[in-house]
């Protein structure tokens, strides 16, 4: 596949997009292009195979399925490995469990990108302190957006733009050279990746009443028949009516919570007032 210099720029402007803190469309926004099914599905949209692009983004979708960020810190790159491994790997023509193993280094490397980022931005908090101390809100409008901003374009658009554009003859040439058994091994560790992701979501599986459900959903999808659309929507709808149930079991709870502090209250004042008149 060739990938034009515009192209490549493009992709470079989803991953831009992804990084997190970007306002342009939210933090939801941002949050959602993060995800490798989405920026694969944008990827192979730009690159003329939608379809593929987005089989591509959900088999590497697995291994960040658990994925979370926490406290700032960024153990890897989702939005990376979806959008320039989704890009490489059909530039490569590569299947899905390969493009996993192209992918998965490819978001590591997306730690570099965050941590410079981070290391930039610390000049433009300090132009916000003075700023905010002048009562300037302009000028902290300014600083808080619109340089560290750029600065995100910048190192979040060139570097996926290059890589699009000079690796996807790369990683080919490095595809073709594998051929045989050492391209079958790296098939073989991209199947398994995706069971690491979905072994760290079972761990949510620490409350007694979702193991049941588990162990439900599961039966029902081996032998029920039905694809994954229909079970989709069927999970989604029980998934939506236990937490309503969940919800009204809370509110319930709560509400017999505050009558009995009332309740307690009520008599405390009683018993405080009868206190007071025996003492008169």
């Amino acid at each position: 596949m060739h990938i034009t210099l515009f192209q490549a720029f493009l992709v470079g402007v989803v991953y831009y997009l992804s990084i997190n803190g970007t306002p342009w469309t939210t933090l939801l926004g941002s949050t959602i292009l993060r995800t490798p099914l989405v920026g694969g599905l944008l990827t192979g949209l730009i690159l003329g195979n939608p379809m593929q692009g987005a089989l591509i983004g959900a088999a590497i979708q697995l291994p960040y399925i658990a994925y979370i960020s926490a406290g700032g810190s960024v153990p890897t790159d989702p939005g990376l490995a979806g959008t320039l491994g989704t890009a490489l790997a059909l530039a490569a023509n590569v299947d899905p469990n390969t493009a996993i193993a192209i992918a998965t280094p490819i978001g590591l490397l997306g730690t570099i990108v965050w941590v410079v980022h981070m290391t930039v931005d610390v000049p433009f908090v300090h132009m916000c302190d003075r700023a905010a101390d002048r009562g300037d809100m302009k000028a902290l409008t300014f600083w808080h957006l619109v340089p560290p901003q750029i600065v995100a374009f910048l190192i979040g658009t060139i570097p996926v733009m290059l890589g699009v554009y000079y690796g996807s003859g790369v990683v080919t040439n490095i595809i073709n050279t594998l051929q045989g058994r050492p391209l079958e091994t790296l098939q073989v560790i991209g199947g398994i990746l995706p069971a690491i992701g979905i072994g760290m979501n079972l761990r949510s599986l620490d409350r007694s009443y979702v193991i049941p459900l588990f162990i439900f959903g599961f039966v029902i999808s081996a032998y029920s028949g039905l694809s994954t659309l229909p079970l989709a929507i069927l999970a989604g709808i029980a998934a939506s009516l236990i937490t309503g149930v969940m919800d009204n079991i809370s509110t319930q709870q709560k509400q017999r919570i505050q009558a009995a502090s009332v309740a307690a209250n009520v008599s405390d004042d009683v018993a405080s007032d009868d206190s007071d008149a025996d003492f008169e």
